[in-house]
């Protein structure tokens, strides 16, 4: 990873962490066209620790807009190993964002904020995107959010 992004990260104080490796029968991403596909990927930090729990329940909105920033930089991890450089990113098209959360929690925009916010303030424009943000019953572990990617690609 070298060039403009690089720069912006170490400005800003973040450490990519490594991109995680897929647990079961798929792959963390997949490249077709100019388009990157990056599967879901949980609230766990690079120290492996994994916020976990149901919002509105035993996990507040901060500790879940964080929860949503770790995805985003396994998501940033993950396309970083697929390019070689976040240079080679032209647009953050969309995100989709999984919050685990108690029937009556209804401010799901607000965790996946903490993913939407991360991707602008690392990318600028190109980290502006499309996106979804849905409640769910449980996720995987028991992750507090998931959050996948669509990315298209710079020539």
């Amino acid at each position: 990873m070298t060039g403009t992004i690089e720069a912006r990260l170490n400005a800003l104080g973040i450490t990519l962490p490594a991109a995680p490796t897929a647990v079961a029968n798929y792959v963390p991403y997949a490249i077709s066209g100019n388009l990157l596909f990056i599967s879901g990927q949980i609230s766990k930090g690079a120290d492996g620790k994994l916020v976990a729990g149901t919002l509105g329940q035993d996990i507040d909105v901060e500790a879940g807009r964080e929860a949503a920033r770790l995805c985003a930089l396994n998501i940033l991890a993950q396309a970083n190993a697929a390019l070689g450089s976040l240079d080679r990113v032209a647009q953050v098209l969309r995100l989709t964002g999984f919050v685990n959360s108690a029937p009556t929690f209804t401010d799901h925009p607000t965790i996946i904020n903490g993913a939407s916010d991360l991707m602008v303030e690392v990318l600028g424009d190109k980290g502006r995107h499309t996106r979804a943000a849905v409640g769910v019953a449980c996720l995987p572990l028991n992750s507090a959010v998931e959050v996948d990617a669509i990315i298209a690609i710079a020539e």
